[in-house]
């Protein structure tokens, strides 16, 4: 693909938009971000009832994705039974905040159908 070689292409990436792509790609990590940006804290279950149809090792498998990409951040507390909690890292509340135009299109577009 000769557009990766242009200068300012370094990273692989075309544009903007194919790198955040990459962090919130496919329809579950958007999903997570959303249930994320209602309730700043959320526990593995909630987040797993508030996200209907996604099975536990997907959930697991993006949740530790998006801490790789600075995203979500993870909080184990050392209590009996152990608690793990998700929520948005600074990153994350930017992302939340730049996809709200997108989420107010579909909310418009769902009304018009």
């Amino acid at each position: 693909m000769a557009t990766l070689n242009r200068p300012g292409a370094e990273d692989g990436h075309v544009c903007g938009i194919d790198a955040a792509m990459e962090v919130i790609g496919g329809k579950w990590k958007v999903l997570i971000l959303w249930a994320l940006h209602e309730q700043p804290r959320r526990r593995f279950g909630e987040l797993r009832r508030v996200v209907p149809g996604i099975t536990e090792k997907v959930l697991a498998s993006h949740l530790r994705e998006m801490e790789a990409d600075g995203i979500v951040d993870r909080v184990a507390y050392d209590e009996v039974p152990p608690r793990v909690e998700y929520g948005l890292t600074k990153d994350g509340i930017r992302l939340s905040d730049a996809l709200e135009p997108l989420a107010a299109w579909g909310r418009e577009r769902r009304r018009h159908a």
